[in-house]
């Protein structure tokens, strides 16, 4: 939906489990389309999709029957897709995702195919209005060790194919690398110092780098960011002066606790699940980094700490437990005042499926509660 003439909102269906295009599909025709009566009926309604590797591939195969097919079906339920969540390459849900979600890399053939895949869909989906975005994962993971030339490399080429489809298409498309606790890059500073490497990389090998600043930029997410200690507005700003476009805005809560509190120790353990990553983040100087919520034993002098566990906009965590709010607000604060900063946003509220009971509620009441946040922020 529009939430102003320049500026659209969706939700990410990678809350909605589909690994192959039927699949996608059918959640798009039930659970998308249910939260949309409930939420923009009878409005043009906007979609986030979220396309694995192979549901990608499913969609342009076949002569590109299936991506007319779905382009015909979006105009008839009045639905429209401007951005594609392409961080997980593949399942995302019911299995040990952890520190797969970044494999493939940035390093790797197959995570630049995919990326081109979405981008051929994105520019045949999305309206001339909106333009089109791409959510990607921060090049690679840090214990990778990742070979940064060949990020480069990939990410240039991926540049290129964009550059070519927008002006094939006449819509401005752009790729977000979205920064996440112990990414190969996470927080503001790391983001900017990487991107000057990449600049100072292109000018090495005499390349162009307009069509990085054009279409490469940034996935802001308000948890990550949160998660890392960072003030909203003073890295929004930081990252904009650098030169850097900020591609799209990821709407989600981080879980912030007290580790001097033992009632608060205890209470994270029911966020301990088998699933996703949830790095833990300890205000200390410098900050004080956990792989994941097992790691850390709860020995420290912090004053608090914070946990990557997507927490609903609308909802906080029974005390002594509290959510990073304060971030999401701040973020569209300062979008009110700056509404040039970015016309993409997107609730981004996954982990419905591994939320604690007192958390959760049915997914359609869910998604439509965070929309009627967004929209009475």
């Amino acid at each position: 939906m529009k939430l102003t003439p320049h500026q659209h909102l969706a939700y990410c269906t990678n809350i909605h489990p589909a690994e192959t295009w039927d699949e996608t599909l059918k959640v798009l025709k039930t659970d998308v389309l249910a939260v949309r009566d409930r939420v923009a009926k009878g409005q043009p309604f906007a979609i986030g999709l979220r396309l694995s590797a192979l549901a990608a591939a499913e969609l342009i195969g076949h002569d590109g029957k299936n991506l007319r097919l779905f382009k015909a079906w979006l105009i008839e339920e009045n639905c429209y897709v401007f951005t594609i969540n392409g961080f997980p390459y593949g399942a995302f849900h019911g299995t040990r995702v952890k520190e797969k979600v970044y494999q493939p890399d940035w390093t790797s053939e197959e995570r630049l195919t995919y990326t081109n895949n979405l981008f051929i869909i994105i520019a045949e989906l999305c309206p001339e209005d909106s333009g089109g975005s791409v959510s990607t994962l921060p090049g690679s993971f840090k214990e990778f060790g990742a070979d940064e030339n060949l990020i480069f490399a990939n990410l240039y080429a991926c540049s290129r194919l964009i550059e070519t489809l927008s002006l094939e298409s006449g819509k401005d498309l752009h790729l977000g690398l979205e920064p996440e606790p112990l990414g190969h890059f996470e927080n503001t500073a790391e983001t900017i110092a990487f991107f000057q490497r990449f600049f100072a990389w292109c000018e090495q090998k005499s390349l162009r780098t307009d069509c990085l600043h054009k279409h490469i930029g940034i996935n802001y997410d308000t948890c990550h960011f949160a998660l890392e200690f960072d003030d909203c507005h003073l890295s929004l700003q930081a990252l904009t002066a650098a030169g850097l476009r900020i591609s799209k805005i990821h709407l989600s809560n981080a879980l912030s606790f007290d580790p001097q509190n033992p009632a608060a120790l205890e209470a994270i353990r029911q966020f301990n699940e088998p699933t996703y990553l949830h790095q833990v983040i300890l205000n200390t100087t410098p900050l004080t980094r956990f792989k994941d919520l097992p790691d850390f034993d709860g020995q420290t002098d912090a004053r608090e700490g914070r946990i990557h566990f997507h927490i609903p906009l609308y909802s906080a965590p029974l005390a002594p437990l509290r959510s990073t709010l304060d971030h999401a607000e701040a973020a569209l604060s300062y979008l009110k005042k700056h509404p040039e900063t970015c016309p993409h946003l997107e609730i981004e509220t996954y982990t419905w499926a591994v939320l604690p009971s007192h958390l959760q509620k049915p997914l359609s009441d869910q998604i439509s509660a965070e929309y009627q946040w967004v929209i009475s922020q």
